[in-house]
């Protein structure tokens, strides 16, 4: 078996994305992102709260997304988690992201490798930036994502209606476990 490095992240989403071609996806609505993101606002550490399976996740636990505003106006990305249990070995893939649709900010691309880079799109957001929801056009992966380690199950339960109304398939979503 070939285990596939956290850091792989974007060349197997890019694999991925090109590997679905015309599907479900292709017959749905198109994605529809917030109306508008404020960057400083969206920067700092997330908690992952529930996502698609992804191989280049394969055994993660406790998985954080810390993101910071560089001078350059892209963003530095760090992903972390921990390999199997909360006590696992730290596993990190550090990237960069930047702004592809500048009238929302919601629209960005992820780089982990260079040439690959990947769809961001910010399709739910917290009034107070509590809570986001990551998403990708063709709708192949999700990411719901939380400023605390665990989330209010009201405001779940309200992004996962959402999520329905937007074509997604949530038979995919699982639950990450967080300390």
């Amino acid at each position: 078996m070939i285990r596939i490095p956290f850091s792989g992240a974007l060349v197997l989403m890019s694999v991925i994305q090109f590997s679905y071609g015309a599907g479900v996806a292709d017959r749905l609505p198109p994605l529809q992102t917030v109306a508008k993101v404020d960057l400083n606002r969206y920067v700092g550490t997330w908690y992952e709260i529930a996502s698609f399976p992804q191989r280049f996740q394969k055994g993660c636990v406790a998985s954080v997304a810390t993101y910071s505003l560089r001078e350059d106006g892209k963003i530095s990305v760090l992903n972390q988690c921990r390999d199997k249990t909360l006590d696992g070995k730290l596993r990190t893939a550090k990237g960069i992201a930047w702004v592809v649709d500048k009238n929302t900010d919601a629209k960005l691309k992820v780089r982990f490798f260079w040439p690959f880079s990947g769809d961001y799109w910010i399709i739910d957001l917290g009034p107070e930036y509590e809570y986001a929801v990551v998403g990708h056009p063709k709708r192949t992966y999700l990411w719901i994502l939380s400023r605390k380690p665990h989330m209010d199950q009201a405001a779940y339960d309200g992004i996962l209606q959402r999520l329905k109304a937007q074509g997604y398939d949530l038979s995919r979503l699982q639950k990450t476990i967080q300390p």
